[in-house]
């Protein structure tokens, strides 16, 4: 998995008026949790944003005063009409610890069905996925060669290895449902049959 690296700086004070004032400045508050201690401290918006409006997922590099950590971007806050990034917090990583990250999903190959004129639906962009850190994968491949009209890709059917897929079994991934202009034709074929 790849790796991106940010740098803070610890807080002296932690409240609303200090938070406020670092925002501000073009700064967000930000916590690392999963250690002995807790760091609380800020970093610049621009840093984060290659690690946050990305649907990837990475390692992040925290560089706290001199202090380094390894981490992953366990959540973030945003302000609900601007938008802006308020709060994130990082979890540190382990590695004998287990993690739970949501791992996008790419779709490889071409269906059969959409070749037909059938219509793909992909109802999971992502799945929740536990496994040591460097066990995660970068993204979570599901094949469509053998997607046909009427046919779907379950979470049942995904294998990892040293990983265990969280989301329930009988969500579908992705699938190939007819089309109107399919049903269309297969209708006028029905009709010129007669």
């Amino acid at each position: 998995m790849k790796s991106i690296a940010i740098s803070g700086s610890l807080r002296e004070n932690v409240g609303k008026r200090d938070a406020k004032e670092l925002r501000y400045q073009g700064k967000v508050p930000a916590v690392l949790y999963g250690g002995e201690k807790q760091y609380h401290f800020a970093v610049s918006a621009a840093d984060l944003k290659p690690a946050i409006y990305t649907p990837d997922v990475h390692f992040i590099d925290l560089d706290i005063d001199g202090d380094k950590h390894r981490a992953i971007i366990q959540e973030t806050q945003f302000h609900p009409l601007t938008d802006q990034l308020r709060h994130v917090d990082f979890l540190l990583l382990n590695d004998k610890k287990e993690v739970s990250v949501n791992i996008p999903i790419k779709l490889t190959g071409t269906s059969p069905g959409v070749k037909m004129g059938g219509k793909l639906v992909q109802k999971l962009r992502n799945l929740r996925v536990k496994a040591l850190p460097n066990a995660l994968p970068q993204y979570i491949e599901v094949p469509l060669g053998a997607l046909e009209v009427g046919k779907s890709v379950r979470v049942e059917e995904i294998q990892l290895e040293n990983a265990k897929v969280l989301n329930n079994s009988d969500d579908t991934i992705v699938s190939v449902i007819m089309s109107r202009a399919l049903r269309q034709a297969e209708q006028e074929a029905a009709k010129d049959k007669k």
